[in-house]
């Protein structure tokens, strides 16, 4: 059962190869689209709500141009206008109706954007939305030898979906008015901070795991090296067959890996590939609630005696009545979830799976020593920065942030992030944060712990509460970048690898102990029927 426990968690790792944050792009920095002066805003997504004869209809999003004045952010100030359509429809020659302060609706084509605005605004509009001719936004820029660019009416592109629809209401004579206002997010995102306490509280919880269980199997080897010889038993391998060991070469064909399967993901996005990753979600997800349930009912008296009877079971080996009792429930869960995740509550199933993945998975895989973790964590570093930025110029967009959003597979993102609903957030969506944003640091904090554990280390004496410390730290600038780049998707590893790994490293070297961190990974433990020779000799 171990060995199958272990394979499972081995594929599970290749799941969160995911390690981004995100929390949704209101403002869109652009070094490539000119600027220059009356022609240097921000590209800012509008809302556009509608009403039709008077009753609320659709609330459509379309972004700003970088010509033209700023709109109102917030909604109560902005002002409810009736729409016209322009005649003739590109607006590329002064409109045959009369306008008196309405938003003049035109086609993009035939001449360049500033001139349909100054068009407009001699026309008497108040403002111009501008129908683009595909079903996506465009960012509206300055031509270069354009002088007229002072405009004193906000431009606004709309995808071209919505802007027909528009169209064909004011066409069945329906009176159409909008406003359109670009509502700032809040200073403070509250499901940052829950997403920060989440992923400190998993690998808070999963470091004690670690650290209690390879402490039970010192205590247990130790019982046994009182009546069996050294020669049959080793200490330094103590537990092994209760989990796996990273390797160095391991660390190094895991990043190479991922990238290979990042850029699968990143060709193969769409629906069908969407269900195939929520399928194996939902497999993780099982194999860690199930692991993570009989670990916790199993410390309650009344189920210890189910914990501990066996029974063999075909190609499972044997089970205890507690797996076999708590097993159905996690699979109806995880299949509850998967047919179900559409629906607005649906990221707590999500969440409760994933929680229980990343646990299992930093319960059964180990590093053995600091210098498998510092090459695991310096490539997966490297990894993160290249899919995030550097792969904007072979690919021409973030791969990473591509992968992570979902974009073009027709689905909300890919399944294996943990991510909460921002409530308080006008524009609405969810922040979300990556597997390997919390499993990859989460091995070293692990490591930190079963290292202070077995040295008898105190919580202030050891490596844990720093390593601990390190990673929140870390986490939280991650989040504080994220705000100051106006929610457009930040590399977390970028800030939590220098701190936890900086933080643990020098340490070590401070406290003379880096070398068998370094190499052993596990304090030097004499054999116990060792020590009682020597005792039964002084005596």
């Amino acid at each position: 059962m171990v060995s199958l426990r272990a394979t499972s968690a081995i594929c599970s790792a290749f799941m969160f190869l995911v390690t981004l944050s995100l929390a949704g792009d209101i403002v869109h920095p652009d070094s490539v689209a000119p600027k220059r002066p009356g022609c240097d805003n921000n590209f800012v997504l509008v809302k556009v709500p509608t009403w039709i004869d008077g009753v609320e209809n659709c609330e459509y999003v379309g972004v700003g141009a970088r010509f033209g004045p700023t709109l109102e952010s917030k909604e109560k100030h902005a002002n409810h206008t009736r729409v016209a359509i322009a005649d003739p429809p590109d607006c590329c020659s002064k409109p045959k109706n009369k306008l008196t302060g309405e938003v003049i609706l035109v086609h993009r084509g035939q001449c360049s954007f500033t001139t349909k605005a100054n068009i407009a605004e001699e026309a008497g509009a108040s403002a111009i939305l501008i129908i683009n001719y595909r079903t996506e936004l465009f960012k509206m820029v300055c031509e270069e030898n354009e002088t007229d660019i002072d405009i004193g009416i906000p431009a606004v592109m709309l995808p071209q979906d919505a802007g027909e629809n528009i169209e064909n209401h004011i066409r069945n004579n329906s009176a159409v008015s909008i406003q359109l206002y670009s509502p700032r997010r809040p200073m403070v995102d509250v499901a940052e901070v829950f997403l920060w306490l989440m992923a400190v509280g998993t690998i808070l919880c999963a470091s004690y795991w670690s650290a209690w269980t390879a402490r039970e199997a010192v205590i247990e080897r130790e019982k046994l090296l009182k009546d069996v010889s050294d020669e049959y038993l080793n200490t330094e391998n103590v537990g092994s067959g209760a989990y796996v060991e990273i390797s160095t070469a391991a660390a190094i064909s895991f990043v190479v890996i991922a990238s290979c399967f990042l850029v699968m993901l990143y060709k193969l996005m769409a629906s069908w590939f969407i269900e195939v990753l929520v399928v194996l979600f939902c497999i993780g997800g099982v194999e860690g609630l199930q692991t993570c349930l009989v670990a916790l009912l199993s410390c309650f008296r009344w189920f210890q005696h189910a914990g501990q009877t066996f029974v063999k079971i075909p190609f499972f080996g044997a089970v205890s009545y507690l797996t076999m009792a708590v097993t159905p429930f996690c699979i109806v869960f995880a299949v509850v979830w998967g047919v179900y995740r559409h629906v607005s509550f649906a990221w707590i199933g999500q969440d409760i799976l994933g929680i229980a993945l990343i646990i299992t998975v930093l319960q059964i895989v180990h590093i053995p020593n600091l210098k498998v973790g510092t090459v695991l964590l310096s490539c997966a570093f490297l990894y993160d920065i290249f899919w995030v930025f550097v792969s904007k110029w072979w690919f021409h967009e973030s791969v990473m942030i591509v992968v992570a959003r979902g974009d073009r597979s027709g689905e909300d993102g890919i399944p294996m992030l943990l991510k909460i609903p921002r409530l308080f957030d006008p524009w609405g969506g969810y922040s979300v944060i990556g597997f390997g944003d919390i499993i990859l640091p989460g091995l070293i904090v692990t490591f930190s712990l079963r290292y202070d554990w077995l040295a008898k280390k105190n919580l202030r004496a050891g490596y844990f509460l720093w390593a601990m410390s390190a990673y929140g730290l870390g986490l939280l600038i991650t989040y504080v970048a994220l705000n100051l780049m106006d929610g457009h998707g930040q590399p977390a590893l970028l800030y939590i690898v220098p701190f936890t790994l900086g933080t643990f490293l020098s340490l070590g070297k401070k406290r003379g102990e880096l070398k068998i961190l370094w190499s052993r990974g596990v304090p030097k433990m004499p054999c116990p029927h060792i020590q009682e020779d020597h005792q039964s000799t002084d005596q």
